[in-house]
């Protein structure tokens, strides 16, 4: 997809793919919403999907596959073990980071616990430059720690640096002179930092930490669920790869790494996972896992079906038509929103739009998670479906305290090629209702609060009746429309 300008001047993405299928979706009114969102528990995750006009909760699994995709799980071979299914998707995993193991798992944060079981010991220190959720998790199960080197600029909701998900070099220096390499378990890159707006990383800047963490001898992992946007940001703002092949580009992310793992959710728009490593020990001590924990080596717990669309769905992601999509219409609703005065994280980055909660709704503090509040309200508005990104989104320390999120965002999430020009307008029309009534919004407070991940499966309740208030606003303003 690329930006195509007008005969009127009016710069407008242009897809590059045409819809050959298609699937309902049906938009409730106002008071239904609001209804389905208590019986939520204001959580969005716990909102039924035939409740939901646009899901924009995440791309994790909800990508649309190419008809490529879908012929191929008709040639899968359905065999327990030593399938040609498998063989295929390691070819396809090996000829593009230039990595010599593969080890399949069902999905992302299967990876995780696999590599944390691997390198995490009790009290060692994973450092990475943002945390996600479950790797997080998963460090945390295992007894280790997380600490975080993202530079300053990573956390400035408007900026125009091109780079925010990289690392902190002289952080990174740091904690290794502090902590020691024997205590520090693991340094983690993540590709398009989920946490603070889908920020990408630089090659310049994965070059610098994979050279200190080799010369320290630290093993250094790559997540590389967000690959695709962050190829697209390093081919168009980082000029050394303004005309260097995509593939290329990867090749080189995997020499530089120790580890690379990724979800097909997101990765290759299909479901499952896997783990790459040319260091032939670590692999070693995987292999023994995927057995207990996944399934066998040529399986590792996913259907060949969907092994087969992931290979070719990796394939595709070395397509620059393809890549391009998800950033470009992030681009366009974060440009529609900023036009409006709506705070949004800048530049823009990949996986989706990412509105400052703390700005939006600066009456609230933080123990009233204000993302969460703002992600219900956008459900009870518009009937869409985002994610929290802030203090839900984290877990409360051993004292019981809360651990206040840097940023309180909601992801408005963009799946690759699901939705239209016109849909993405309707969502910033919404939010531009909102964000004028925004002081009606309210707080929450947790009704079933999970020790663990609470932001899947947490029940909240509204600190006060706001969701009512906001439905007879909306009502009061549009009539009759939904």
């Amino acid at each position: 997809m690329s930006d195509v300008k007008f005969y009127s001047g009016e710069q407008v993405p242009l897809e590059m793919h045409k819809v050959r299928m298609v699937q309902r979706v049906y938009l409730l009114p106002i008071e239904e919403r609001a209804r389905r969102m208590q019986t939520a528990g204001y959580n969005t995750f716990l909102l039924q999907n035939k409740d939901i006009y646009l899901d924009m909760l995440t791309d994790s699994g909800v990508n649309a596959m190419s008809e490529n995709q879908y012929a191929s799980m008709l040639q899968a071979d359905d065999s327990y073990a030593g399938s040609e299914t498998y063989y295929r998707l390691e070819s396809v995993l090996k000829d593009m980071f230039g990595m010599e193991h593969f080890l399949p798992a069902h999905q992302g944060r299967a990876c995780e616990h696999i590599i944390a079981r691997l390198l995490v010991k009790p009290d060692s220190v994973a450092v990475m430059n943002y945390h996600f959720t479950t790797s997080k998790a998963h460090i945390s199960a295992m007894g280790g720690k997380v600490e975080e080197i993202i530079i300053d600029e990573g956390l400035k909701i408007s900026s125009d640096f091109p780079f925010k998900g990289n690392a902190d070099i002289e952080k990174l220096r740091e904690a290794i002179s502090r902590l020691g390499k024997d205590k520090i378990s693991f340094v983690r890159m993540e590709a398009g930092t989920n946490l603070i707006g889908g920020q990408p990383v630089s090659m310049g800047n994965m070059r610098e930490v994979s050279k200190i963490c080799r010369a320290a001898g630290i093993p250094l992992v790559y997540d590389a669920s967000l690959l695709s946007d962050n190829l697209y940001f390093i081919k168009v703002r980082e000029p050394e790869f303004k005309d260097v092949d995509i593939i290329d580009i990867t090749r080189e992310i995997g020499s530089l790494m120790d580890i690379v793992y990724f979800s097909a959710r997101k990765l290759g728009a299909a479901r499952g996972g896997g783990i790459l490593t040319s260091d032939q020990n670590m692999f070693l001590k995987m292999r023994e896992m995927i057995p207990l924990y996944e399934g066998f080596l040529t399986y590792g717990g996913m259907s060949v079906r969907e092994m087969e669309a992931m290979s070719i769905g990796l394939r595709e992601s070395l397509d620059m038509d393809i890549i391009n999509q998800t950033p470009i219409f992030v681009e366009v609703l974060c440009k529609e929103l900023l036009k409006n005065g709506i705070p949004v994280v800048t530049p823009p980055g990949g996986l989706g739009c990412h509105v400052d909660a703390k700005q939006f709704c600066s009456h609230l503090s933080q123990d009233k998670y204000p993302a969460g509040a703002l992600a219900a309200a956008v459900y009870m508005a518009a009937g869409v479906r985002g994610m929290e990104r802030g203090t839900l989104s984290e877990q409360r320390n051993p004292d019981g305290s809360e651990t206040f999120a840097n940023l309180e965002l909601l992801r408005l999430a963009f799946p690759k090629r699901v939705f239209t020009l016109s849909q993405v307008k309707y969502v910033a029309d919404r939010l531009v209702w909102l964000y004028n009534n925004r002081e009606m919004i309210g707080g929450l407070e947790f009704e079933d609060e999970p020790a663990v991940l609470r932001f899947f499966f947490g029940r909240l309740k509204p600190i006060g009746n706001w969701p009512e208030k906001l439905t007879q606003q909306f009502r009061k303003d549009f009539g009759d429309s939904l």
